[in-house]
């Protein structure tokens, strides 16, 4: 069977583990080229080594996504080693302290996790757009979240920046649709990660109760919707954020 991006060139940020490495490894598997940005560089040279294993073609860069010399050096070195770039993933988040009400919440964890969970989508799309929109096309996917869709108790900083994500992403979609260059967003619920594990640990919480599937969902899972948005079979599809929830957002 034809794989769906062969030859594509993507480049993720956050792809060092959970669901950005689980995204790596989709699309590598249906043919892509994968430029792997992380902070970790040990995990992200283990997410290439994976990438290579399978078979893939990949390269890692140690990668702040909130600092813009290092994200165009990101998208520039992809471009500069492949010659193109066809799609993005833009997937890299903190959670901040995702239980603590707006009038306690630290205003120094409040910037951090708006500079990486907003500002670096928005850098990252600042560089990766002009590419596209010189080749007459691209694909580009922001991970928000379902906080992005709905509102929580606590957390602000989250909820705002994946809200932000979402916003930003629908305006990007309007403003390059005629270019050729599509932008949508995967807002996940419970997925199992260490990033879950970090919001919800010791917490005595069923979390496969609050999706109606009744379970939580996998890494590999939300990298089959960014897999698809990346492709041609969405070729109609921008400015859309889609829930990869088990059902939660339609309760």
């Amino acid at each position: 069977m034809e794989k769906l991006l062969t030859e594509k060139v993507v480049v993720i940020t956050g792809g060092s583990s959970g669901i950005g490495r689980a995204c790596a490894l989709a699309l590598a598997a249906e043919g892509a080229k994968v430029a792997v940005g992380a902070r970790r560089e040990a995990e992200g040279q283990e997410t290439v080594r994976l990438l290579e294993q399978q078979g893939g073609e990949a390269f890692f860069a140690q990668t702040d996504v909130s600092n813009a010399d290092q994200m165009k050096r990101l998208v520039d070195a992809t471009v500069a080693r492949w010659g193109r770039l066809d799609c993005a993933v833009n997937n890299a988040g903190i959670e901040g302290s995702p239980f603590v009400a707006t009038a306690d919440y630290d205003e120094q964890v409040w910037d951090q996790v708006i500079d990486v969970n907003l500002k670096g989508v928005f850098l990252a799309m600042k560089y990766e757009i002009p590419h596209m929109v010189k080749q007459k096309g691209g694909s580009i996917v922001n991970i928000s979240s379902i906080a992005g869709l709905i509102g929580g108790v606590g957390g602000p900083g989250y909820h705002g920046s994946k809200h932000g994500v979402v916003g930003l992403t629908r305006t990007a979609a309007i403003e390059y649709a005629r270019a050729g260059v599509r932008v949508n967003a995967v807002c996940p619920a419970v997925i199992e990660t260490a990033m879950a594990d970090r919001f919800f640990g010791g917490r005595g919480l069923n979390l496969a109760d609050v999706h109606p599937l009744g379970r939580t969902g996998r890494p590999e899972e939300v990298a089959d919707a960014v897999v698809w948005l990346c492709s041609e079979r969405s070729s109609f599809v921008t400015g859309i954020a889609l829930p990869v929830d088990g059902g939660f957002t339609a309760k």
